[in-house]
């Protein structure tokens, strides 16, 4: 039941108080004129003055109360807005005859929002403060904050009560200004480059684009079932076969599947799609994106992330089967043979399904043997064509594909290729994948007969890639679960809200 919490109980008391007393205890009447940074900045110069102060200036911040600490007829507190925080000296005299001794003392607290005005002056232990003159409440805040030198430690309540962390702690807001910015700075880099960006569905009549098992739901108008979308690929390039050139599209997509430090349900990239480019282009338009991204951030080009340092500058490439010997370790006879992959991973007490092609073999190897070990940023080019329904073959050998994975700190955070552009061989292909998806491989893609009618029509030869934003800023930020970069991750339900549905 809400607000049965006894210390809840006493502040809305408070609420109460405040009204009889004639005060609005959540007004909508802010006369702030600055924020908290730009005091501090306008203000740096006050330490340097005779007697530390300048009482003909005069500001209006606003802010909630982190830190209170009262002192007979005086009492200090921190505020704190997006900005910064900021120290305020409140004293008796300075305030109307009473408030401050049976307001601010007995009805104001820590978590409350309030509003102060004043001059700027440094105290004897050198702190820029504000020396208030005015002081009006805002907001009273009736759940009590955490207590400050703890804070929210817990995982678990940050997620779910993330307006609580974003409160308590300032580095998770920076997180997410750093976020903000990564896919601002993408969508300017792109249009800089003369691509459009679009928009396509988000409900799909076919589940395709990737390989990967969807979310269902029903439209009741239609009668019919939809799918959220797995990836925008195949709405993007139909695009292409429209006239377009150039396109990108930063949204979410929606996989049913698994949740683990990397992967949640529902997770946002931009994809864009190029003419009369080549999955090489794409290459070398992802080393200038990430250039981009570092001089607009103002980053180092070596990052830390977790115990790995990451350079980069330092971009690689090389095709998945060499890197399986080169850097997985595994013998150049194994790499090619399906019974000798089985024999191969039985013997590292890996055992994969029975029915996989040799192309997922491989893919197998590269995920157990090679992903790990790419720190740096690594393209890893050639896949196989039987784990690259929509990709191009290469023309100097039909069993691999024009494709690549941008791997960084041992993940992966773009998928590339020259796009399929053959409507006979993507119809083969498709036919394939509903094969697969009649086996048993939930993940497999159905036919798209509509897309393949597209592609009929004829695509210019072009080259399309997908770049997981999430992945990137846990990079940028260096933090290791992709909760931490989203500002409401999926939760299993608690127990009250499994009662709630029930």
């Amino acid at each position: 039941m809400a607000f049965e919490n006894k210390f809840v109980q006493q502040r809305i008391e408070k609420v109460e108080a405040l009204k009889a007393a004639g005060l609005n205890p959540y007004a909508n009447d802010s006369k702030r004129n600055t924020t908290i940074l730009k005091y501090i900045n306008v203000n740096s110069d006050i330490a340097e003055k005779e007697n530390k102060r300048d009482e003909h200036r005069h500001y209006t911040v606003s802010g909630r109360i982190k830190l209170f600490r009262i002192m007979g007829k005086a009492s200090f507190i921190q505020i704190e807005d997006e900005s910064g925080v900021l120290q305020v000296y409140v004293t008796r005299d300075n305030l109307p005859e009473g408030f401050y001794n049976n307001t601010f003392k007995k009805l104001v607290e820590v978590g409350d929002i309030v509003e102060v005005s004043g001059f700027p002056f440094v105290t004897g232990k050198g702190e820029l403060s504000l020396h208030c003159s005015e002081f009006k409440l805002l907001t009273k805040a009736i759940a009590p904050l955490p207590e400050k030198f703890h804070g929210v430690t817990d995982k678990e309540i940050r997620y779910r009560k993330r307006y609580l962390d974003l409160i308590m702690n300032a580095e998770v807001r920076k997180t997410f200004q750093i976020r903000s910015k990564v896919i601002s700075l993408t969508r300017r880099f792109f249009e800089d480059k003369g691509f459009l960006e679009v928009e396509t569905p988000m409900m799909h009549p076919i589940a395709g684009g990737a390989n990967a098992k969807p979310f269902v739901t029903h439209h009741n108008a239609l009668g019919i079932d939809r799918f959220l979308r797995i990836a925008p690929e195949l709405y993007l390039k139909r695009l292409i076969v429209g006239g377009f050139e150039a396109v990108f599209e930063i949204n979410r997509n929606f996989r049913n599947e698994g949740m683990d430090a990397t992967h949640n349900p529902e997770f946002t990239s931009i994809e864009f799609y190029w003419a009369y480019k080549t999955y090489k282009d794409l290459i070398e338009i992802t080393k200038e994106y990430f250039k981009y991204l570092f001089e607009h951030l103002d980053l180092p080009c070596q990052l830390p992330y977790g115990e790995m340092e990451v350079n980069f500058e330092n971009f690689s490439e090389i095709p998945l089967i060499e890197s399986l010997t080169t850097i997985g370790g595994v013998p150049a006879d194994v790499t090619g043979d399906k019974e000798k992959i089985v024999t191969f991973l039985n013997s590292k007490n890996i055992t994969v399904k029975p029915n996989l092609n040799l192309g997922q073999l491989q893919g197998e190897l590269f995920d157990e043997f090679v992903e790990e070990k790419l720190i740096d940023p690594t393209f890893i080019t050639e896949y196989p064509v039987e784990i690259s329904p929509l990709a191009r073959r290469s023309d100097e050998n039909p069993a691999i594909t024009e494709r690549f994975e941008l791997f960084i700190a041992g993940r992966e955070i773009a998928n590339a290729f020259s796009e399929l552009n053959d409507p006979v061989d993507q119809y083969e292909r498709f036919k394939g994948q509903v094969d697969a998806k009649d086996a048993g491989d939930d993940e497999a893609h159905e036919m798209d007969e509509d897309f393949i009618d597209a592609l009929s029509y004829g695509m210019a030869p072009t080259a399309g890639q997908g770049i997981g934003i999430d992945r990137l800023v846990m990079l940028l930020t260096n933090e290791h679960s992709i909760r931490d970069v989203l500002l409401f991750p999926a939760m299993k339900p608690t127990n009250n809200e499994e009662k709630e549905d029930s």
